[in-house]
C-alpha cells in the first residue's frame, strides 16, 4: 500500500515477489549494462543474482557476509563485508582487493553502506552490526566510535569524515553531489552534510525523521530522478521530497532494510525485505550507479 501525504486514501502497490526463503537480504544493485540485480544475504553467506533470463543464481559464496554493494565509476563491484571488517573492490579479471581495513591501527567496525562519487570518491558508513551474530561474526569492536569515510581515488587508508553518529547506517548524494544525506538508525533521523571541493563533509545537520508507529527504521536510502529521498523506516520506504516534505510511505510486504533502482527505464524498485526480493513500479525513474 501506498498512504501520500496529503490524503488518507489508500492506494494498491504491486509487489512481485522475484525470490523468497532467504535468511536476510541486503544490498540490492542493478548492473546497467548486464541488466541483472545482484543482493546480499548476510547470515547465509550468500551474494546472489537475479536476472529475466536465469531468475535467481548464485553470484559469490561465501561473501565474507556481505552487505551494501556498489560499482565504481569504472563498473567494478565494491562490497562492504561484515565477517571481515573491509570493503572489498572485485577487477576486471576477477582479483577481489581490499581497499580499506583498518583506520590508524585499529580495524573498522562492520562498512555497512556504500556510494562512490563521480570523482571517484567511495564514501561508506561504519557501524558495529557486522560484530554481532548472526548479521555477522562475533567480536569485540576496535574503534571507539561509529563513523563515516572517504577512499579516494588513489588513497590506500581511509579518511574519516564524521564520528559522532549512533548507528550510521543509508547514504546518497543529492542530484548534483554537492550534499551528501546519511541516516542513523538508531536515532531515526536523516542527516545531510556539505560536500568540500576536497571531498570532505561540514556543516551536518538533521533533514528529516522518520515518524511511524509500525516496525522500521532508517536503513537503505536512495535519490529518484526527480531528487526526492527515499529512505527505509517504520511501516516501509520513506519517500520525502527535495525539501525534506513527506510525500508517502510505501508499505512493503516485508520488514525492508534496502532497495534499488532497476529495469531499462530505472522505474523499477528491487526491494530486499526480510526473506525475501520484491519488485514494485513507480512513476518517477531513478538512477543509475555508473
Amino acid at each position: 500500500m501506498v498512504r501520500g501525504r496529503h490524503s488518507r486514501q489508500e492506494v494498491s502497490a504491486a509487489f512481485e515477489k522475484l525470490g523468497g526463503g532467504f535468511l536476510f537480504t541486503e544490498g540490492p544493485l542493478w548492473h546497467p549494462t548486464g541488466k541483472f540485480l545482484l543482493w546480499s544475504d548476510m547470515p547465509g553467506d550468500h551474494m546472489r543474482r537475479w536476472s529475466v533470463k536465469d531468475g535467481v543464481t548464485t553470484f559469490r559464496k561465501p561473501c565474507n557476509m556481505s552487505n551494501g554493494l556498489t560499482y565504481d565509476r569504472q563498473g567494478r563491484l565494491l562490497a562492504c563485508e561484515h565477517a571481515t571488517s573491509q570493503v572489498t573492490r572485485t577487477e576486471t579479471d576477477g582479483r577481489i582487493v581490499p581497499i580499506a581495513t583498518h583506520y590508524q591501527g585499529k580495524q573498522l567496525n562492520s562498512p555497512n553502506d556504500i556510494v562512490c562519487r563521480s570523482d571517484g570518491g567511495i564514501y561508506f558508513s561504519d557501524p558495529p552490526y557486522g560484530r554481532a551474530k548472526f548479521y555477522g561474526v562475533e567480536r569485540k569492536q576496535e574503534l571507539a566510535f561509529q563513523g563515516v569515510f572517504r577512499v579516494g581515488p588513489d588513497a590506500k587508508t581511509p579518511e574519516l569524515l564524521v564520528d559522532d553518529f549512533d548507528r550510521p547506517n543509508g547514504l546518497c548524494f543529492s542530484l548534483d553531489e554537492r550534499r551528501l544525506f546519511i541516516n542513523d538508525t538508531a536515532r531515526k533521523h536523516i542527516r545531510v552534510f556539505d560536500v568540500t571541493p576536497k571531498g570532505t563533509l561540514t556543516s551536518g545537520r538533521v533533514w528529516a525523521e522518520t515518524k511511524g508507529d509500525k516496525p522500521g527504521a532508517p536503513d537503505g536510502m536512495k535519490l529518484d530522478s526527480a531528487g526526492n529521498v527515499y529512505c527505509c523506516g517504520p511501516g516501509g520506504i520513506h519517500v520525502f521530497d527535495p525539501d525534506a516534505r513527506l510525500l508517502e510511505v510505501i508499505d512493503t510486504p516485508e520488514h525492508t532494510a534496502n532497495f534499488a533502482w532497476g529495469d531499462d527505464d530505472y522505474r523499477s524498485l528491487f526491494v530486499t525485505a526480510s526473506t525475501s526480493l520484491y519488485r514494485i513500479r513507480r512513476p518517477i525513474p531513478g538512477l543509475p550507479v555508473f
